[in-house]
């Protein structure tokens, strides 16, 4: 149900990066450095900086996504990066009649579980049709709302915090939901910077180690497998 979208993005964004870098270490100035640059230089440039971890000069360019079919557990998660850009769909101005809800895949492969849940949400839709109609304000009626309801968010991230985003959400050991937005994150922003993100991932992936010590997934030689690939 997660759609994620890259709204859009600094334009030539390995081409910026290359030229912060060579601006650190050059007479010349931004504009002139560009225009030398080749685009097998803006590559190897662009390699350099994200092995040698100079991540100032990444954080010049910057991504907006356009997210939907999400719930609001994964946006309280999400809103924890705080080197970013939010805005969320408002359950104060928007009415919540018969909102759609996000279904957990455990919940989903109990049929009792699921039917429990499906009632529960049932009748969180009425009381919330109920209280509006008694003249409650929308702001009011949507406290007995839950977090599984669905909800809508615009992310803008520089390149830098994206990759730690990555690092820890793309790992196995993050919550499924907002690790699937992570990996269609990461997908679409490979399409207009695959050299920038080509290591990008959790953090096996994109370091090489895993911090979690005794919490690790067991999966490390397989993703390191990913990672040579």
């Amino acid at each position: 149900m997660i759609k994620v979208k890259l709204l859009e993005y600094t334009p030539e964004p390995e081409r910026v990066v290359a030229m912060a870098a060579r601006l650190c270490y050059s007479a010349a100035g931004a504009e002139e450095l560009s225009e030398r640059l080749s685009e097998e230089q803006v590559q190897k440039m662009v390699k350099k900086m994200v092995a040698l971890g100079h991540a100032s000069t990444i954080e010049h360019v910057s991504f907006t996504f356009g997210i939907e079919g999400v719930s609001r557990v994964l946006t309280h998660q999400l809103v924890r990066h705080r080197i970013a850009s939010y805005d969320q769909q408002s359950q104060r101005y928007v009415a919540a009649h018969g909102f759609q809800y996000i279904t957990p895949p455990t919940i989903e492969a109990n049929p009792a579980a699921k039917e429990r849940f499906d009632k529960l949400l049932s009748e969180i839709r009425s009381a919330y049709d109920d209280l509006v109609e008694m003249g409650i304000p929308k702001e009011d009626a949507r406290y007995v709302l839950a977090n599984a309801a669905e909800t809508k968010i615009l992310v803008t991230m520089n390149a830098r915090t994206l990759l730690h985003f990555f690092n820890l959400r793309c790992c196995n050991r993050a919550q499924w939901e907002i690790r699937d937005m992570a990996y269609k994150m990461l997908a679409e922003v490979k399409k207009v910077a695959p050299t920038l993100f080509h290591n990008a991932g959790a953090s096996c992936v994109n370091t090489g180690r895993c911090p979690e010590g005794e919490l690790a997934c067991g999966k490390f030689a397989e993703m390191m497998k990913l990672r040579e690939d």
